[in-house]
């Protein structure tokens, strides 16, 4: 019987042509073959990426849908700031600088409703004061006389630029006012130096002021009214998920030393990362919530600065977990026997730390004083008491005897070896609960901060509601 590879070498393959003969359809070889080859493998390969990008597109999309709604936001400001051009009223009041409120959306749309209004806000003031200054300019300058003209606008262009660009380096400036500058001063150069060669230069900046503020107050009622997401919202949210990281690190890393679990969950585990990589993310928010009118709890004067203060806060407890998840890893490990005689009171410590940093996260996310938080605090205190206590009964397993220059003998090098892991552990612990009072300090603080400021907003509101009252009897 023949072998398969002579029955597949046997057969031939024909084609049917036009004039109802057949010919043989022979196979590429050589370079043909090769070509065809690396050509059907980039095809696959390329087939490949564009299935899992669109995979990745999809997850990520899935996983928050915040995404795929701020793109159909932009979508639809940009649908409807082209009617500018498409209109013809609209496009004859403004002019050729039509395009300048197309380009006003995409500059300044952004995913949340703070960050949107801070760049409108900023852009509208900034380009109006820059118009009016340029214009002002050319006309100082157009009464100087031709010869003078030039000096006069250039001397104005750098004077303003430099003193707009130095306060950029201010920090209150910089954090509320950053990108006006920047928009005063392109604003300014390009009227002040338009003005030179264009006639109706006071038409121009109308046209383009008119044009920024449509873009801006598109945007603005797109973002406000269209599924809105809020800074401050955002804000909140992830403080107090980074506060359920942080107690949830605290209690495995320590459960995992004494135990010595593996099957913790390592998401967990290195939780306390979020809160170290979350200083930028925390000072944005804060920032652009402070230009969000009032929403839901939050009010427009809400202490969002005391976020930062709480972020801090966490921050320097986190640094302390991960100076705890070094001990864990180190090759340097404590005796057994050493271990079990802290375990008791270091695992009271990190369950009592950790119960009081979930009850904070409770306390902010509901925005009141928790009940049961001293009672929590006082728990820590005496599970830092008994851990002392602890420690303290340690000397013994150490040599006492020592030299004259008060070092440790020989025979005594070992056990201390032994115990100085256990006791840089519990060292750890110890400075996490200090710092977990200064946390507590923190979030009351916030709570007692938005109680007042509800009681403020209250108190102006009220004289408001009894003249409407009034205007109803």
């Amino acid at each position: 019987m023949a072998s398969g590879k002579e029955l597949c070498e046997g057969v031939e393959w024909r084609i049917r042509v036009v004039d109802g003969s057949s010919e043989v359809l022979v196979p590429p070889t050589g370079l043909a073959r090769k070509v065809w080859l690396r050509t059907k493998g980039l095809i696959s390969g390329l087939g490949m990426k564009v299935r899992m990008f669109l995979k990745q597109a999809w997850d990520m999309g899935a996983n928050d849908p915040r995404k795929v709604i701020h793109c159909i936001k932009v979508g639809l400001a940009l649908t409807i700031v082209s009617l500018v051009y498409f209109m013809r009223p609209l496009y004859d009041g403004v002019g050729g600088n039509a395009m300048w409120a197309i380009m006003t959306v995409v500059v300044v749309f952004e995913p949340t409703v703070g960050a949107t209004l801070y760049k409108c806000l900023n852009r509208v003031c900034a380009t109006c004061l820059a118009g009016f200054l340029a214009v002002g300019v050319h006309w100082i300058a157009s009464q100087s006389g031709d010869r003078f003209e030039p000096f006069v606008v250039g001397a104005s262009i750098f004077i303003l630029a430099s003193i707009a660009t130095f306060s950029r380096f201010i920090p209150s400036v910089k954090s509320m006012f950053d990108y006006g500058a920047m928009i005063f001063i392109l604003t300014f150069s390009i009227v002040a130096i338009s003005g030179y060669r264009v006639d109706k230069l006071f038409d121009l900046a109308h046209q383009r002021i008119s044009t920024i503020i449509i873009g801006t107050s598109l945007c603005i009622l797109v973002i406000m009214l269209v599924c809105p997401i809020w800074s401050g919202q955002e804000l909140h949210s992830l403080t107090v998920r980074n506060m359920d990281k942080l107690s949830d690190s605290l209690d495995g890393c320590v459960r995992q030393y004494f135990t010595n679990s593996n099957g913790e969950d390592d998401q967990k585990l290195q939780g306390y990362k979020c809160v170290l990589s979350s200083k930028a993310s925390e000072e944005s928010m804060a920032n652009f919530a402070r230009w969000e009118p009032s929403h839901g709890r939050f009010n427009f004067r809400h202490p969002w600065k005391q976020y930062l203060k709480i972020g801090a806060s966490m921050r320097s407890c986190a640094y302390c977990i991960e100076a705890l998840n070094s001990c864990i890893n180190s090759e340097n490990q404590a005796a057994e026997s050493i271990k079990k005689h802290l375990s008791t009171s270091c695992l009271k410590v990190s369950s009592s730390s950790s119960s009081a940093i979930k009850e904070l996260a409770e306390s902010v996310k509901k925005m009141n004083k928790s009940p049961t938080i001293d009672l929590l605090v006082e728990e820590m205190n005496s599970a830092l008491e008994e851990l002392h206590n602890d420690l303290k009964s340690l000397s013994h397993l150490l040599n006492p005897s020592t030299t004259a220059e008060n070092q440790i003998s020989a025979t005594g090098l070992v056990p201390f070896m032994e115990i100085i892991p256990a006791v840089t552990l519990a060292s750890i612990l110890i400075e996490i609960s200090v710092r977990i009072e200064a946390l507590v300090g923190s979030v009351e603080e916030l709570v007692k901060e938005s109680e007042m400021k509800d009681k403020i907003v209250a108190k102006e509101e009220k004289p408001e509601g009894t003249m409407k009252a009034l205007q109803r009897v």
